[in-house]
């Protein structure tokens, strides 16, 4: 299943909300260059946003015998537009959390919980979950900043490595969070 076939379901199934599509991934590149290494069968897919920052994707052949520079280049460009997505989906949520301000007496993180009915435990769930957002947040900013693509390769995939698996211990202390609200009610 393609982007174009998970669209057309979102569609069928009248899920519009504010999200990344297709279209919009096509819309941001500017435009992409390829670059294979001499005598390997690397190959880097640049793609160049419309503000200006490139993301890469690589592709390299294990067996020398089934290299094909041509499809060599449609995985480096499909890697290179995964990254987009995910860069894009980044910059939506923050507009989004941007446009909602937290609700007056709750903490911003854990929606309409007022912050006099939390236990000293569940405080501390919250104020780690927010902790660890900022951090999240910084990190996300590094890896979308000038700096990151000119890291060594394995220290970008470290980071990329940490900036998801802090996401999803975010989304755990998410529903820990939920779980206190539901019994406050």
């Amino acid at each position: 299943m393609n982007e174009q076939d998970i669209e057309k379901e979102l569609q069928s199934k009248g899920l519009n909300a504010p999200r990344i599509t297709p279209d919009h991934i096509q819309r941001v590149q500017k435009c992409g260059q390829y670059y294979r290494f001499p005598g390997t069968t690397v190959i880097v897919c640049c793609i160049t946003l419309e503000n200006g920052y490139t993301v890469t994707g690589e592709s390299a052949c294990a067996s020398p015998e089934n290299f094909d520079e041509e499809i060599g280049r449609k995985i480096a460009q499909q890697n290179a537009v995964n990254k987009i997505w995910g860069l894009e989906g980044y910059l939506l949520r923050q507009k989004l959390h941007e446009q909602t301000p937290p609700a007056v007496g709750t903490t911003e993180s854990c929606g309409a919980m007022p912050i006099s009915d939390l236990q000293p435990h569940q405080q501390r769930v919250v104020d780690e979950r927010n902790e660890l957002e900022d951090r999240l947040y910084r990190l996300s900013s590094f890896i979308a900043g000038t700096v990151f693509p000119r890291l060594p390769e394995q220290d970008r995939q470290l980071l990329e490595a940490q900036q998801h698996t802090m996401s999803a211990y975010v989304e755990v202390l998410t529903q820990r969070i939920e779980l206190f609200t539901q019994t406050l009610n």
